[in-house]
Order: structure tokens, then C-alpha cells, then sequence
């Protein structure tokens, strides 16, 4: 038997609302599934009226939707409803993880200066 028929698959960090803890698993995460590059970047869909893309650029183009459909399932299992329903941009994972970090980040910051 070989180590690779343990090899565990690991959990997607669940969002307790503390966010400096959970967007460095979730990174670590996102980064070991290859799809970091998306949250850092993310991708442009050609504007309307612009010229036909090549087979080439359309068959690029759709494999990065579907990369990035994966990274937003990733996100949506690892966030809450309700916080995704406060979450008004929802089209990439890239405006997803924009979101909570305008929302969430430093929130642990504040609250330690209050008290």
C-alpha cells in the first residue's frame, strides 16, 4: 500500500469572522489547489463590441471561468449565507475575497482597541 491511498484531503477553513486568521488558511488553501492566482488577479471578460477572440484566447478564457468556478465554490462552501448575502459582488472569486477583506479585515484590530 502506498502513502497516497491515506493522504487525507484537507478541510476548507470555515469564516468564524475572524478574518486575519481564516484569509491566511484560506490562501494557504486556495494556493495548494492553484488557484490563488485568480484571487490576486482574476480575469477580464472581453468587452462587448470588441473583436471575436481566437480559438486559442476563447479556449483560455473558458478555462479560466471554470477555474475560477471553482475557486468561488471553495469560497462559498467556506462562508456562511448570511454573510454571503451581505456580499453584493458575487461575479469572481477575486471580487468575493475583495469583499470580505473590505468588510472583515481589522475587525480583530478594532475590537482589541476597544477593549
Amino acid at each position: 500500500m502506498t502513502s497516497e491511498g491515506n493522504f487525507v484531503q484537507p478541510s476548507i477553513p470555515r469564516f468564524n469572522g475572524h478574518y486575519d486568521h481564516w484569509s491566511m488558511l484560506m490562501e494557504n488553501f486556495l494556493r495548494s489547489k492553484e488557484f490563488w492566482s485568480l484571487i490576486e488577479t482574476g480575469y477580464e471578460e472581453p468587452m462587448t463590441g470588441a473583436r471575436p477572440l481566437s480559438e486559442g484566447q476563447q479556449k483560455e478564457l473558458e478555462a479560466l471561468k471554470l477555474k475560477d468556478l471553482k475557486a468561488k465554490n471553495y469560497l462559498f462552501q467556506a462562508i456562511d449565507r448570511t454573510i454571503l448575502e451581505k456580499i453584493l459582488e458575487k461575479d469572481t472569486s477575486k471580487k468575493i475575497w475583495e469583499s470580505m477583506k473590505k468588510k472583515y479585515e481589522g475587525n480583530a484590530r478594532v475590537k482589541h482597541s476597544t477593549l
